[in-house]
């Protein structure tokens, strides 16, 4: 069945959820429109909710915002819900061949004080062998109790990675986890294997060169690795960067295409088991980007004057529930092979701050570059390309 992905996500889009601050105060009102199961509590007592879609024998199972402060998928799970809900054919038959049970928010203590850990400080991903804390505890028994055929492990990742040698940003990163140390390819990984050439396959239509695999080193401790060793393919999904899109609005309708080109696609097809170099070909995450490259900048040092290139790094800061990007000055030279995402040429012109007239690295960007740009306490207040 050819799907318009563009139209049924424009349909579908959840608009009560924008950017990257998304707690459980926000997702509450939309999952109290369905039949919901509260399933335990977070460390501070916030609730932890199950839904759960459909009545076919296919069954998957998602969470989401496992790292607070990953939200980006979150809000592309409220999307695939409305669509879920849409009373279309192809919903319609979605729903009679799969059961979703979805976790939307697994830990909301993180999500709350934007951090990456729960509320002791603990990374929920790197817990799955120890189940020291409650909300993986929860994850284990319903995995336990569900069953499932597959397993979806939904992400963020931060804005250094791009798509291999392609100089363009990972937008949307997929993994098949390991399941041993060989990083051996078995069926089982195979089938997560498969769906996600399915899904890159499309959205290369929409981001092509934009679409990067994971690094698939074997940690036991991490839940897709242990799910993928427990033999349930695991697929884990990362929202990366696009564009000037540092909401992640971009980025949350190509998982969205993801979550339904997959699914789509294990409805209509029998797993063969024989795309292992497709996926392979998709190219590996690299480190290779700043969020902004200053090139060809002008500075006296030590009465000298020279020409330097340097780079600076966003902070995420929450303020008054807003995401603050806070610019920080990461790299001064050596930066052969990388990207910004912002890249702005001096052409010779003078860098001037209120310290030492050079940036140094590691503070926070306060500084102008003569009739092009200006941050101050980290905020981009002018950008010129003339």
């Amino acid at each position: 069945m050819n799907m318009n992905y563009e139209t049924i996500y424009q349909a579908n889009k959840e608009e009560k959820l924008f950017g990257r601050y998304i707690t459980l105060q926000h997702i509450e009102h939309l999952i109290f429109k369905y039949p919901y199961q509260v399933i335990g509590k977070s460390v501070l007592g916030k609730p932890i909710y199950k839904l759960e879609f459909g009545m076919g024998k296919t069954k998957i199972f998602m969470w989401s915002q496992m790292h607070g402060n990953e939200s980006t998928t979150t809000k592309a799970l409220f999307d695939f819900i409305n669509f879920l809900h849409s009373n279309t054919t192809e919903s319609n038959a979605i729903l009679s061949n799969f059961t979703f049970w979805l976790l939307p928010m697994l830990n909301p203590d993180g999500a709350e004080l934007y951090t990456r850990e729960n509320a002791n400080k603990i990374d929920l991903n790197r817990d799955a062998q120890n189940l020291s804390q409650p909300e993986s505890v929860l994850l284990r028994e319903v995995f336990t109790e569900f069953k499932p055929d597959f397993c979806y492990n939904l992400h963020d990742q931060r804005t250094i990675f791009g798509a291999g040698d392609t100089g363009k940003p990972a937008t949307v990163s997929f993994l098949a986890p390991a399941y041993n140390d060989e990083r051996a390819i078995n069926e089982v990984r195979s089938k997560a294997i498969e769906v996600i050439v399915s899904m890159n396959e499309t959205l290369q239509q929409f981001i092509p060169n934009q679409i990067g695999r994971f690094d698939d080193s074997f940690n036991i401790n991490c839940i897709g690795d242990t799910f993928q060793s427990m033999n349930v393919p695991t697929i884990l999904f990362e929202a990366g960067h696009f564009q000037g899109d540092y909401d992640r609005e971009f980025s949350r309708k190509f998982i969205f295409i993801a979550l339904l080109s997959g699914i789509q696609y294990i409805n209509e097809n029998d797993i063969v088991l024989n795309k292992i170099q497709k996926y392979l070909h998709i190219p590996q995450n690299k480190v290779i980007f700043y969020d902004f490259v200053c090139k060809n900048v002008k500075i006296n040092y030590d009465s000298l004057e020279k020409s330097i290139n340097f780079a600076l790094q966003y902070k995420e800061v929450l303020s008054e529930s807003e995401i603050i990007f806070e610019a920080h000055v990461a790299q001064i030279n050596d930066l052969e092979n990388y990207y910004g995402h912002f890249e702005f040429d001096a052409n010779n012109k003078s860098y001037q701050d209120n310290f030492k007239n050079t940036p140094i690295v590691g503070q926070i960007a306060n500084f102008s570059i003569e009739n092009g740009i200006s941050f101050s306490s980290g905020k981009l207040v002018q950008f010129s390309l003339d």
